[in-house]
């Protein structure tokens, strides 16, 4: 190849502009107009990039490009701060508010006894009482493949059982020495938090008007808070009486014997 370039590769690096997750707010705007809308969505019209700035400043507040793409691209005037934090708290409360679809899964024999039934039906149950859906494997070994009757009967009384908490939303299959039965709940999951939540609400209700003391038991405390004030009174009153006793016939002791003296000396 001419130029002494044979063998040789030439790298071509292609830059593509990055993705700017935030809009473009006030000097970070390089357009010359917008199509200006007011902090409460009212149409200012098209104006200049300086005078849109102008009246940012002014109001104390930003101005935000919120349609980069239209011409001219369209920016508002609001607090861009107070802004990202309202659209941070709307996405955590999406997220929150998320469900996941989680899938349980229950393995039984087709002879399985009464006793294991009636244990994995209750997982069952209360898989579905907790909004999840639930997969039911039934697991054939040697012989028993030659049997698929046994499994069917199996899972069509498993559902029939349940049938108050869930649905089959998959029929029996066979999937090679497994035969596979998928059933919903009747409930969503977001009902199910729902209705946790609010049992939750009540019972905490229900304890502190059980701790608050009632109308009732403050006349009855009242009364006896009277009563005792008057108990202690009568005690008080009783000791009084008693101390006047003592001094009475500690009076008459002394007239007794003052009298006694006289008459002596008579």
């Amino acid at each position: 190849m001419p130029g002494g370039l044979s063998g040789a590769r030439v790298q071509i690096t292609v830059t593509k502009e990055q993705h700017i997750s935030e809009p473009r707010i006030n000097d970070r705007i390089r357009v010359p107009e917008v199509r200006l809308v007011g902090p409460n969505g009212e149409q200012v019209g098209i104006v200049r990039v300086e005078d849109a700035l102008r009246l940012a400043a002014e109001a104390d507040l930003d101005l935000v490009e919120v349609a980069p793409m239209a011409r001219p691209p369209v920016a508002k005037l609001m607090d861009f701060g107070k802004y990202k934090y309202e659209t941070a708290m709307k996405a955590r409360e999406a997220r929150k508010n998320q469900v996941n679809t989680v899938i349980k899964e229950i393995k039984l024999r087709p002879k399985i006894d009464a006793h294991d039934y009636g244990t994995k039906k209750g997982h069952v149950e209360r898989f579905l009482k907790g909004g999840d859906k639930v997969k039911v494997t039934i697991m054939f070994r040697g012989r028993e493949q030659s049997r698929p009757e046994l499994g069917f009967r199996l899972l069509q009384r498993l559902a029939e059982d349940v049938a108050d908490l869930g649905f089959v939303e998959s029929t029996p299959r066979q999937d090679g020495r497994n035969m596979v039965m998928v059933i919903g709940p009747a409930k969503k999951k977001t009902a199910v938090r729902q209705e946790k939540k609010r049992d939750a609400e009540a019972r905490a209700a229900a304890d502190h008007a059980r701790d608050e003391p009632t109308e009732t038991d403050l006349t009855t405390q009242s009364e006896s808070a009277v009563e005792t004030d008057a108990a202690v009174e009568n005690d008080t009153a009783d000791v009084i009486e008693t101390t006047e006793a003592n001094d009475d016939g500690a009076t008459d002791a002394e007239t007794t014997e003052a009298e006694t003296s006289s008459t002596t000396e008579a």
